[in-house]
């Protein structure tokens, strides 16, 4: 049985991930999905969150699996949690032993999201629903119009408990650019699991980033930006398929 760790979008929590969590367990999989450092947190914790911070978080995480006796590790990041993926990867290969995009962040060396974001082009529904607090230290978002941006076609009970969950994210790690290698990121087998039907990161930015970033196999989910809350099972097999063999 394997070991899954696995990092959340911006303004989400750990516990977004919990159907598919369930789903991994009942399989006889070890499954870490911790909340980010910072998330929601005062001025000053959240100016104080970098991504090479998160990176080496999320790696910790990974090396502590392998030190109980877990594994092989796969860690997984969804949206902006690719980026901590990537940061992870590259600041320490031997921690895992793949790594999974879920319609997340997978940029090239030398570019940031908000590089990224510039070459997208204006996504409106999107744009129009966060705003920046603490002077542009953090951004939130706004809960009442979330839902048909973040998970359109997710059950609404479930959709109505995790808009009322997002807090406040630190706005620094989307500037950072990315570093990445083939020797250190680059060795470690990859998946990247696009969602057609997202309307936060559209399938044609996702197919951009896997073009940019080739090597990755790919699964496709006919899923909203919220696979973990729209197809679950689908989700937690894509995960279990990123299990080296």
């Amino acid at each position: 049985m394997a070991g899954f760790v696995l990092i959340h979008g911006s303004w989400h929590g750990g516990w977004c991930f919990d159907p598919v969590a369930e789903i991994l367990r009942a399989r006889g999989h070890t499954v870490v999905a911790p909340t980010l450092p910072g998330m929601g947190g005062t001025a000053e914790e959240m100016a104080a969150v970098t991504l090479d911070g998160w990176g080496e978080f999320a790696a910790q995480h990974c090396r502590d699996l392998k030190a109980r006796g877990v594994g092989p590790v796969v860690l997984a990041g969804h949206s902006r949690g690719g980026l901590v993926v990537s940061t992870a990867a590259e600041r320490d290969p031997s921690a895992m032993d793949a790594i999974v995009y879920i319609c997340a962040m997978m940029l090239p060396s030398g570019m940031s999201r908000a590089g990224f974001k510039e070459l997208e082009g204006p996504n409106p529904a999107f744009d129009a629903i966060i705003s920046k607090v603490h002077g542009g230290i953090a951004t939130v978002i706004d809960t009442q119009n979330a839902a048909p941006v973040f998970a359109q076609i997710s059950p609404p009970d479930l959709v109505e408990a995790a808009m009322a969950r997002l807090v406040a994210e630190p706005h620094a790690p989307r500037s950072q650019q990315i570093k990445v290698t083939p020797e250190r990121w680059g060795s470690l087998p990859r998946t990247y699991v696009e969602c057609t039907l997202d309307r936060t990161i559209p399938i044609e930015s996702q197919r951009r980033m896997i073009a940019m970033s080739p090597g990755a196999n790919v699964v496709t989910l006919e899923a909203d930006h919220s696979p973990y809350l729209s197809k679950p099972q689908e989700l937690a097999e894509a995960l279990e398929a990123a299990i080296p063999a």
